[in-house]
C-alpha cells in the first residue's frame, strides 16, 4: 500500500512562475501542488556587471513579481550555470551547446538556483542555492553523443543531471534538486515561512 501524500496546506491559492516540467515534479514530489502555473515572459538577459547569483537571484523575483496578485502565493525561480564569472544560458543551438559541454568538461562549475516566494499580503523572500558540480573530462564522443540526444534542448548550461549527463558528474556539493531546477528545501521552508 502507498504511503499517504503529505501535503502543505497553504492559506492562499499557489502560482508557480514557471512552465518548467522538472519544477512541477520537484514540488510534487514533496507535497507541494501549485493551483496554478503561470508563467512569466521575463527575458533572462543579464545585466552588465552583474554576478551570476545576482541575476538567478533577480530574475527569480522579476518573474514572480510579473505574475503575482494579490492574496495568491507566486513561486519564481531561475536557474543559473556559471563557470568562474561567466554564466551558460540556454544553448540557442548544437554548435552552441557543444561549446558549453567543452567548456565544463573536467571542471566544476556551480549551479544557481534562485528562487523567489510572494505571500498574499505582498511580503516576499529572495534567496539563491548554489550547486557545485564536478564533470568528469568527456570524449569527443560522449559530447557528439549527447548533442544528437537533444536533452541539452530549454535546459541551462545545455544539460539535465536527471538524464544522461548524469553520467558526466564526478562529484557534486550541495542541493542535487537544485541542479534539476529547483532547491525544494529551500522552496519548501520559504513557503512555511510566509504562510504564518
Amino acid at each position: 500500500m502507498p504511503a499517504s501524500r503529505i501535503k502543505l496546506h497553504l492559506s492562499a491559492p499557489l502560482i508557480l512562475a514557471s512552465r518548467s516540467p522538472r519544477r512541477l515534479e520537484l514540488l510534487d514530489q514533496i507535497g507541494i501542488i501549485p493551483n496554478d502555473v503561470r508563467p512569466s515572459q521575463i527575458a533572462e538577459t543579464r545585466l552588465a556587471n552583474e554576478s551570476p547569483r545576482a541575476m538567478a537571484m533577480r530574475l527569480a523575483e522579476l518573474k514572480a513579481r510579473e505574475v503575482w496578485n494579490k492574496g495568491e502565493f507566486v513561486l519564481g525561480a531561475d536557474t543559473v550555470v556559471a563557470v568562474g564569472s561567466r554564466d551558460l544560458g540556454k544553448a540557442n543551438d548544437a554548435v552552441e551547446a557543444k561549446k558549453f559541454l567543452q567548456l565544463l568538461s573536467g571542471r566544476a562549475h556551480r549551479v544557481i538556483g534562485g528562487i523567489c516566494v510572494i505571500a498574499p499580503d505582498g511580503r516576499s523572500i529572495v534567496r539563491a542555492s548554489v550547486t557545485r558540480v564536478t564533470f568528469k573530462r568527456l570524449s569527443f564522443e560522449e559530447i557528439e553523443n549527447y548533442i544528437a540526444s537533444n536533452e541539452w534542448q530549454d535546459k541551462a548550461g545545455a544539460y539535465a543531471i536527471q538524464g544522461l549527463a548524469g553520467a558526466f558528474v564526478k562529484k557534486i556539493s550541495g542541493s542535487y534538486p537544485n541542479v534539476v531546477g529547483l532547491d525544494i528545501y529551500d522552496a519548501s521552508s520559504m513557503l512555511h515561512g510566509l504562510n504564518n
